[in-house]
């Protein structure tokens, strides 16, 4: 069974970047890779999205000035690279990916990705 497993959350600093990484237990025909993330006592809010064959990108208005999505078909890896963060960032960030293709309209939608991972938690401090 396909699992995503996201690595390199943790603690930082106002004004502080962190990189987080998306890999899969085993390979899946991927169209679409997502990252999105729930603060405490909030849904789980769209982040950015990536096609994986083509590399467009999708972004939330919110973020699309510090965080940056990218992927690295060779190694399987999906990257989110968060810069000038600030407390609200804190959440949990969570992986997703579908193997369907899905119109752009769509990308932003938890419902969207059948596949998803446990997340990891980012924590921005003073």
């Amino acid at each position: 069974q396909v699992q995503l497993v996201e690595s390199g959350g943790g603690s930082v600093q106002i004004g502080g970047s962190l990189r987080l990484s998306c890999t899969t237990s085993i390979p899946f025909n991927t169209y679409h890779r997502a990252w999105f993330r729930q603060r405490p006592g909030k849904e789980r809010d769209f982040v950015a999205a990536i096609h994986w064959s083509g590399g467009d990108t999708t972004y939330s208005a919110s973020f699309e000035d510090r965080f940056t999505i990218s992927r690295d078909s060779t190694e399987n890896r999906l990257y989110l690279q968060m810069n000038k963060l600030a407390p609200d960032d804190t959440a949990v960030y969570y992986c997703a990916g579908t193997g369907v293709d899905r119109r752009i309209a769509l990308v932003r939608r938890t419902s969207t990705y059948e596949y998803w991972g446990r997340g990891t938690q980012v924590t921005v401090s003073l």
